[in-house]
């Protein structure tokens, strides 16, 4: 099936038991994005909102719902994108086997994109307020486009389709000090292919044209999330993966997709800011209210029948996480050819994707040396950390896996591998003062803080603890021991309530440096609550990778500086409780999630996934 627009993927869904129609009322303030959390949660189909309150235009949630599902959407396709991959990957592969690559050539002619005079999204016009107003948790600034394909050509060379970037930059529909009719705001984070568009608009003294698109063919939604490379318009992707040309319709304004189902379209001053957000994002905390960019909407087109469909982001897992599943499945093989020496990169979804990566590398320069130090695998982790969007990595651990027995989506696995063989008076590397997350709040300012390398290799070193030490001693005010697995203590640790608090990991270093039995395990967290960090794996992902800033959060027992490096001989600890300076947690709001408990009790399709 090669959808077009959004009521082609809600049909084909359909057609497939995939979905649930929502006949009776809902309201976009709050309930529809706590029912879509619910289905997500409990592994629910697609949703269509028929009866959305204050709104004439239906909404369609959860399309992107699982992996499986997401396969099923692309289902025409995905095999030819990957044989694409593949012959990109060994081009010698054509030739050796031309039938099963016989496709090749059409698909990619599919991915240039195809100029038009108009399009289906131009058949009607409306308003900003016209359109749905979508307010996901209780302190977001104001109503939000949650899934945006946002537009722009390099200024210097506004006609070339193939220097377009595509992205899913936030946008903020009201709320703060916007016009409601004429101005939306737009929030787009570091090493973001619109900066670049942004800068040279700057340096030539023009507005930049902006084409915000919602809907149509899915392949445009995932392409605007795709990791391309600088200077790889995501539009071909989305050619490829949507099996036919994307149609832009061209004119006095930046391009726009002809078969979306609504286009928001203007332009913004390169030098002008506004207050944007807050906003309830992906790491499970608000973004908190920053001078970004806005646009001054020029028309707002939406096609005949349209639905606007719609995402809602928090701790993660939520349906982004599908999007990042995919783009997985489908650049994993890629990796080795981008970064010599690499065999895989994972960023772990459960800590919010940037705070934490995986990496297995390899090292290959010395083989008649039994090396025990990471040699290679430095240069790999730089290479990776200079790599587009995986240079906003907070931590990375990398190994390598001369056995391949590792997989590096087994996340517990992975890091007790790295624990066994890790030697903390070598293997950690800090970067201070540098780029981080836009979204993260552990460092010291917008885009500000600090980031880890873990790297370690040879044999295992020690075998991890799974029982609390006998006569555990603690300081005054550090409570609770709990095991989250093999070699991984979590403490609590008294509330982090002003900057000296920091000082009070020395004491229970010091502590620990006298309790032979604490040396085995090799990582301990200080958190505000161990039982819930230890409760499942998930939990200590997020609590211990979204909660610190690697130089001022991480010490460890019997720790030392020499040459400028710093090491410890005993256990690592990362502290990650909650500082004053980090941005609230994402909580519902009680009378909303009353009102959804309410509907679970009627014992409609809906009602079981609530």
């Amino acid at each position: 099936m090669k959808h077009r627009s959004t009521r082609d993927v809600v049909e084909d869904l359909r057609r497939d038991h995939r979905l649930i129609e929502v006949t009776d009322e809902v309201d976009p303030h709050l309930e529809i994005a706590e029912i879509q959390r619910r289905v997500y949660s409990n592994g629910g189909p697609g949703l269509l909102f028929t009866n959305v309150r204050g709104c004439r235009f239906p909404m369609a949630s959860n399309l992107f719902g699982s992996l499986d599902q997401a396969r099923y959407l692309f289902r025409s396709t995905l095999e030819a994108v990957r044989r694409l991959i593949e012959v990109k990957l060994d081009p010698a592969a054509l030739p050796k086997h031309p039938l099963r690559y016989a496709g090749i050539p059409s698909t990619a002619m599919r991915m240039l994109p195809k100029r038009v005079r108009r399009g289906a999204v131009m058949a009607n016009s409306c308003s900003l307020p016209d359109l749905p107003q979508l307010k996901c948790w209780p302190e977001d600034g104001g109503a939000f486009v949650t899934l945006p394909q946002v537009l722009t050509t390099d200024p210097g060379d506004r006609d070339n389709l193939m220097r377009a970037n595509l992205g899913m930059y936030r946008v903020q529909l009201s709320g703060n000090e916007y016009d409601p009719q004429s101005q939306v705001g737009l929030h787009y984070q570091i090493h973001r292919g619109i900066g670049v568009h942004h800068r040279e608009a700057i340096a030539r003294g023009e507005e930049l044209p902006v084409a915000i698109t919602v809907g149509g063919p899915p392949a445009m939604t995932l392409a605007a999330v795709m990791p391309l490379p600088e200077g790889l318009t995501e539009l071909t992707f989305a050619g490829a993966l949507a099996g036919r040309r994307m149609r832009m319709v061209q004119g006095d304004h930046a391009p726009v997709a002809a078969d979306a189902d609504f286009a928001i379209v203007g332009r913004i001053d390169p030098r002008a800011t506004m207050p944007e957000g807050p906003f309830g994002d992906h790491l499970g905390y608000y973004s908190l209210q920053h001078p970004f960019p806005f646009m001054k909407v020029e028309h707002v087109w939406h096609r005949d029948d349209a639905v606007w469909p719609f995402t809602v982001v928090g701790r993660p897992p939520q349906e982004d996480t599908t999007f990042g599943q995919l783009i997985h499945e489908l650049t994993d093989p890629i990796i080795p050819t981008v970064i010599p020496g690499v065999r895989a990169v994972h960023a772990v979804d459960a800590a919010g994707v940037h705070p934490l990566l995986l990496a297995i590398g390899s090292e290959r320069y010395m083989p008649y040396l039994d090396a025990q130090e990471p040699q290679e695998l430095l240069t790999q982790a730089n290479a990776i950390l200079g790599n587009g969007q995986l240079s906003l990595a907070k931590y990375l651990w990398i190994t390598d896996d001369p056995g391949g027995e590792l997989d590096i989506h087994e996340i517990g696995q992975f890091l007790q591998h790295m624990l066994r063989r890790v030697d903390w008076r070598r293997d950690l590397h800090f970067q201070t003062r540098t780029t981080i997350d836009t979204l993260d709040y552990s460092g010291t300012g917008l885009n500000q803080g600090s980031k880890a390398v873990i790297a370690a290799t040879g044999r295992p070193r020690r075998d991890l603890p799974t029982e609390l030490p006998a006569n555990l001693r603690l300081p005054d005010g550090f409570t609770g021991a709990k095991i989250v697995m093999p070699g991984v203590l979590a403490i609590t640790a008294p509330a982090f309530d002003r900057p000296e608090r920091g000082g009070d990991r020395s004491e229970l270093s010091t502590a620990l440096s006298s309790q032979p039995d604490t040396q085995t395990f090799p990582l301990i967290t200080l958190c505000d609550d161990a039982e819930f960090a230890a409760a499942d794996l998930k939990n200590w992902l997020w609590t211990t990778f979204t909660r610190s800033n690697p130089a001022m959060d991480v010490g460890g027992v019997d720790e030392f500086v020499l040459d400028k490096h710093w090491g410890c001989r005993g256990p690592l600890l990362i502290d990650a409780r909650v500082k004053p300076h980090h941005a609230p947690p994402l909580i519902e709001d009680r009378q909303t999630t009353a009102k959804v408990d309410a509907r679970a009790t009627r014992g409609d399709a809906l009602a079981k996934y609530l």
